[in-house]
């Protein structure tokens, strides 16, 4: 197994940084990468020591400030008061795994050349991802506009010994955490604040992180959601594949396939029924799940395009002489997206809970709540009441971010995308769909329990078995709590082929 990642020019694709993630790589910039980077920083030395005009953010303030030029002398301390008075993040941390995703995003835009960095600062970036020396940063601060100004500014401060850092368990001071490997601070040099903090990194290492989440749960959608119809005594006819040719759909065409495959050999599935139609909570699973699986092909496309993206700000291009001052830190693709991927979500966990709601009501031959006596017994009622709150919780985050707007920067800065507050809602979001779909599991699997001797396919048969280790059939009434949770760590737990996934 190659232990070493190579930044480069190369597509950065999902599997790819699901693969840098799940083996633990360690990252090296590539030769080609150096000389972009050197070429870029020499030729912005060069052009300094004869240009007389203002640049923007490079000999000049910022934001509103663009007006107010700068001496050659304070042009280090230009970059640095940048970086100190833009830290200025509140709320909860960013969870570290998506810190470390930032990280290596930033060092990917970063090697491209047009950003105008120093390359000891790209590879002090490096050290810090390799050591997992993992800056403490904040959710709340990014209108998602002027890149994520605030969470890149804390991801920053390390390099030049100031914020803090989460390593080895504990939250330290950065200059600590240098002093240990012996490395100075970074002497930040003409445009290094801005390429620093001027990106759309946060907000692609939620989507980053968030789409590999959410192609995981849609498969287990399909699979749960497979469960439930066998556990119902669901049809298996309007998973036809012809029903679905007339209407082809990418994802609805792979959803139905998928539950075809799982439910093949199912003697539940093929026992004779006394209904006609399933609710459209079972029958409709191909073309709700289905436009989530679309939904996510289109968010996806949109982060590809972006994690491959330079996006701060002015970008240099030394091959054609010209430092161009531009909006690439602007988040309205991603705020788009984020948004649709909420949406899209949701929609897995609200036809989830209706689901459940149908398994716990008493229909086709199934014990009212899944339990024996009940009635002394309250069995998996209140479950059905968290799964639908969490659901009208979700229909709330749902709603669009990027539509909203606040004027900043004294004006200059007079549409903003509200990506970041997009990205986190998303996080919450899509973490709930995880647990619907935990109560969902724990449902669909103590009422297929009373379909036996019936079973279904081997591979649902095998799924259960393996769930059966984390979760009892519930015989009477317990702390349910407890159920709901070893569910949700089940789920947590699974892994499933990246390439499953995003077939």
């Amino acid at each position: 197994m190659n232990t070493t990642h190579y930044i480069s020019s190369e597509v950065l694709e999902l599997a790819t940084v699901h693969a840098i993630i799940t083996e633990q790589k360690q990252l090296q910039l590539s030769e080609d990468a150096k000389e972009r980077i050197i070429t870029c920083c020499a030729y912005l030395d060069e052009k300094l020591k004869v240009e007389t005009k203002p640049i923007y953010g490079i000999n000049t303030g910022f934001g509103s400030l663009y007006n107010v030029k700068i001496s050659k002398e304070n042009l280090t301390k230009l970059q640095e008061n940048l970086v100190m008075s833009h830290a200025c993040g509140t709320g909860d941390q960013v969870p570290q795994e998506i810190v470390k995703l930032m990280l290596l995003l930033k060092i990917q835009s970063l090697n491209y050349g047009h950003s105008g960095s120093q390359l000891a600062t790209v590879e002090r970036l490096i050290d810090f991802y390799n050591h997992d020396i993992l800056p403490v940063i904040y959710t709340q601060g990014s209108l998602g506009a002027s890149g994520d100004l605030a969470p890149l500014a804390h991801l920053s401060l390390p390099l030049i010994g100031k914020g803090k850092v989460n390593y080895k368990g504990a939250v330290l001071p950065a200059e600590d955490v240098l002093k240990q490997f012996n490395w100075s601070p970074i002497q930040l040099q003409s445009k290094e604040g801005l390429a620093l903090l001027n990106g759309t990194q946060f907000m692609s290492a939620y989507g980053i992180h968030l789409l590999l989440k959410s192609f995981k749960l849609s498969y287990l959608a399909d699979l749960i959601g497979s469960v439930s119809i066998d556990a119902f005594d669901g049809r298996i006819e309007p998973f036809n594949e012809l029903v679905h040719l007339v209407r082809p759909h990418n994802g609805q065409l792979k959803t139905a396939s998928r539950v075809r495959e799982f439910l093949e050999g199912s003697e539940l599935i093929t026992q004779e029924k006394q209904h006609v139609q399933d609710p459209y909570s079972f029958r409709c699973i191909p073309q709700v799940h289905g436009a989530t699986k679309d939904t996510l092909n289109f968010v996806l496309k949109t982060f590809k395009t972006e994690i491959n993206s330079v996006t701060d700000n002015p970008n240099i291009f030394s091959k054609d002489d010209e430092i161009i001052s531009g909006g690439n830190f602007h988040g309205q693709p991603l705020a788009l997206a984020l948004d649709y991927l909420k949406i899209a979500m949701a929609e897995l966990g609200n036809i989830s809970e209706r689901r459940v709601f149908q398994l716990v009501s008493g229909l086709r031959g199934l014990p009212a709540f899944l339990v024996n006596n009940p009635g002394l017994n309250s069995g998996l009622m209140i479950p059905q009441y968290t799964a639908a709150s969490i659901v009208s919780a979700n229909k709330q985050l749902a709603t669009p971010a990027s539509v909203d707007s606040i004027v900043s920067s004294n004006g200059q800065e007079d549409h903003v995308s509200m990506g970041a507050n997009a990205a986190t809602q998303a996080h919450t979001l899509i973490h709930n769909v995880e647990r619907i779909l935990a109560i969902e599991l724990l449902n669909a699997s103590q009422a297929l329990a009373f379909r036996a001797p019936l079973k279904s396919s081997v591979f649902i048969e095998q799924f259960i078995k393996a769930y059966r280790v984390d979760v009892p059939f519930i015989e009477e009434d317990e702390v349910l709590h407890d159920d709901i949770q070893a569910s949700i760590e089940f789920i947590q737990q699974l892994n499933i082929d990246i390439k499953e996934l995003l077939d």
